[in-house]
């Protein structure tokens, strides 16, 4: 039995979905722990490509059981039109198959209203960069203790209760404070007594199934999204998610135990990327050739929002932190293909902020946006690597490249990934080959 925790390891977007969809098969259990729809993961297939904001990436395999943890929140109606769409593809999801936790968070159409009304009131430079999915509102709500849980839909009596008393303070600040039109309670409620039935037969106690399959020697995969630097506690605030992205919350947002953790894997692209706003020392602006290049070979568009990805050198700083705050026990390299071609390539291990050097993102945001990075360089390699099927089979430069990860972080890549395919993958060390069995 092995329990196997998959995070970004940057500003999220580094290829966490086939890392994870290239792990649950040796897994029993695939569990999502944080986020919302705000965060997409895509994989190809056979060819074919698949988006995934809320079920993970797991339902792919027919004999897998998936869950969605407590610490996510929940648009159902995002949620149904993903099953909807699966389901046009021959892959249909089944209560044996899903398991959604009681207590995760609901996603309110008034969340929605509130997130874009708030985002329009912040001035140029101050935006947040938010996908006006209710994300932050939502959290909002659980943290102030009157938001709307999954397991009230199997209760309507309560939940009209709750909604009524919701949507009296939420039409208050959307009129009062953001001369924003109501939500209409009535229509709310139709909406979510059609959500209630068809939802469930797959709502349950995540954390008892969790614990019973641990005893029962299962191997057990927990994905997050987004990453490390978009934690809303260690990442570079208030440009973040609004949850905790880093591993810890893996137990937190799932119940499960800490104790029973395994291994930590940080996923984390051979470049580095972020969409929308907020401190990025590594970023090659839009139109310089090389960043452009990265942009435009790595296919680098927001899987949810469709965005431009803002695209840079690598960022050992970046890495060594994630390293730090998950306590990572491996790496898995993504998109080392991307960098082929390239005559040189940077690699920035540390930061100079006002005279003085960081070897770690600084301890505010002002810092954070003026910190410029120290370079190293390397040579590149001309070899396409989507062919590769072995490590040893890479280019001497690319093996290089690397080992100075490797060296920079403190921890070794067991995974390397040199294309979109799952099958353009390298597996050098398995997580769940637990010794001795």
């Amino acid at each position: 039995m092995a329990s196997v925790v998959v995070v970004g390891a940057q500003w999220g977007d580094e290829g966490k979905g086939k890392i994870v969809d290239l792990l649950t098969q040796y897994a029993d259990y695939v569990v999502r722990f944080q986020g919302g729809n705000n965060a997409g993961h895509t994989l190809v297939v056979d060819g074919k490509k698949y988006v995934f904001h809320i079920i993970p990436s797991g339902i792919l395999y027919e004999k897998k059981t998936c869950a969605i943890g407590n610490g996510v929140i929940i648009d159902p109606g995002v949620l149904l039109t993903e099953m909807a769409e699966l389901a046009e593809k021959g892959i249909v999801v089944t209560p044996k198959q899903l398991l959604i936790s009681a207590n995760a968070h609901l996603i309110m159409p008034y969340h929605q209203r509130l997130d874009v009304a708030r985002e329009k009131t912040l001035a140029t430079g101050k935006k947040i960069g938010t996908t006006g999915r209710g994300i932050g509102p939502c959290y909002m709500d659980k943290i102030g203790r009157v938001g709307m849980k999954v397991g009230d839909l199997l209760d309507m009596a309560l939940f009209t209760d709750k909604l009524q008393a919701a949507v009296e303070e939420k039409n208050f600040i959307l009129t009062r404070q953001f001369d924003a039109q109501p939500v209409d309670f009535d229509k709310i409620l139709s909406q979510f007594e059609v959500y209630s039935a068809q939802l469930a037969p797959f709502i349950g106690n995540v954390s008892v199934e969790l614990d019973q399959a641990r005893k029962k020697g299962k191997h057990i995969l927990f994905e997050g999204a987004q990453g490390t630097q978009l934690d809303v506690d260690h990442g570079t605030y208030p440009f973040v998610t609004s949850s905790n992205t880093t591993a810890g919350n893996a137990c937190i947002g799932s119940g499960f135990g800490p104790g029973h953790i395994n291994e930590v894997i940080g996923i984390l692209k051979a470049y580095t990327t972020r969409v929308g706003e907020g401190p990025f020392p590594t970023e090659l602006p839009e139109g310089d050739v090389i960043g452009d290049a990265l942009q435009q070979k790595g296919h680098e568009y927001g899987a949810t929002t469709g965005r431009r990805r803002r695209c840079g050198w690598f960022d050992a700083v970046v890495a060594s932190d994630a390293v730090r705050l998950n306590g990572l026990t491996g790496f898995a390299v993504t998109k080392l293909d991307v960098l082929s071609g390239l005559q040189k390539i940077k690699i920035a291990t540390q930061y100079r902020v006002d005279g003085e050097s960081y070897t770690f993102m600084p301890e505010n945001i002002r810092k954070a946006q003026s910190a410029k990075p120290v370079y190293e360089e390397m040579a590149g390699w001309e070899v396409e690597l989507s062919d590769i099927r072995s490590y040893e089979d890479l280019p001497e430069q690319a093996k290089s490249y690397l080992k100075r990860v490797e060296d920079l972080t403190g921890v070794a890549p067991m995974i390397v990934s040199v294309g979109p395919d799952r099958e353009e993958t390298l597996l050098l060390r398995n997580p769940f080959a637990v010794p001795g069995q």
